[in-house]
């Protein structure tokens, strides 16, 4: 049984009074519930702040991006040791906003993938397909070359610590979800692929988050699916009710 995981993804949002008081709210509101693994990820600016607010609860601290360098004349990155050190458990990689505005490649999540592992921490992978590549009919050949690009050269036992993160960029911010079968659809195919990759039995450990305008009225129908694990939450994770009811769908 593949325990749910749920991440928010703030992205560049909130200022540091309004991050501290959105981690103290949820700290709350998740009290005493250890069913799903939950991480909150806020700008890199606010981690420390959001990772003094997040002392002695059960919700983990993640970052929404890193280098693969390890260290040096790198203006502007933050290497893994920099997101350890102030104690983030996982970093979401690959998000559609980072190939799509800032260039990143599966070449470049793999770099970074592999980066993120040597310190203990656990890249959430994402993969996802434009609107038109899915009314192209593409979905499958490009999720699949993305799995394949971001997990280049990992082992079996490697694979096993990673989360991956589906999102069709058409529904990202957008309103439109992809309905629970369609969703459910791209899940069993990457598991499908996971298999052949790394093992049966490496796949079925590994969590599979759906990301796309996921709410309080559409989670609990999409985490019913069997090859969905948990979200990658934008918008919704910026209201502690809204978060907090998606946790609540995830149990």
């Amino acid at each position: 049984m593949r325990k749910p995981f749920i991440a928010g993804n703030w992205k560049m949002n909130l200022l540091c009074e309004s991050s501290v008081d959105l981690a103290q709210r949820l700290t709350s509101l998740l009290a005493g519930d250890s069913s799903v693994q939950v991480a909150l990820c806020p700008p890199a600016v606010y981690l420390q702040q959001v990772a003094t607010a997040l002392q002695g609860s059960s919700i983990e601290l993640g970052a929404q991006n890193m280098s693969p360098e390890k260290e040096g004349a790198f203006t502007g990155e933050v290497s893994g040791s920099m997101l350890k050190d102030v104690g983030c458990h996982c970093v979401i990689l690959g998000h559609s906003e980072r190939r799509q505005f800032f260039g990143e490649t599966d070449a470049s999540v793999n770099a970074k993938t592999k980066a993120a592992l040597s310190y203990g921490l656990t890249p959430i992978v994402c993969v996802g397909e434009m609107l038109e590549q899915r009314e192209a009919g593409t979905t499958a050949k490009v999720i699949d070359a993305q799995v394949r690009g971001s997990l280049n050269g990992l082992t079996p036992e490697h694979a096993g610590q990673i989360v991956i993160a589906y999102e069709p960029v058409w529904a990202i911010g957008t309103g439109k979800t992809a309905s629970p079968a369609q969703a459910e659809e791209v899940h069993a195919q990457i598991r499908k692929l996971l298999a052949e990759l790394f093992g049966a039995s490496v796949s079925e450990s590994i969590r599979i988050q759906y990301g796309g305008s996921v709410k309080p009225d559409n989670a609990a129908e999409l985490m019913g699916q069997p090859n969905i694990d948990g979200a990658l939450v934008g918008g919704a994770a910026l209201k502690a009710d809204s978060f907090a009811a998606i946790v609540a769908a995830a149990r």
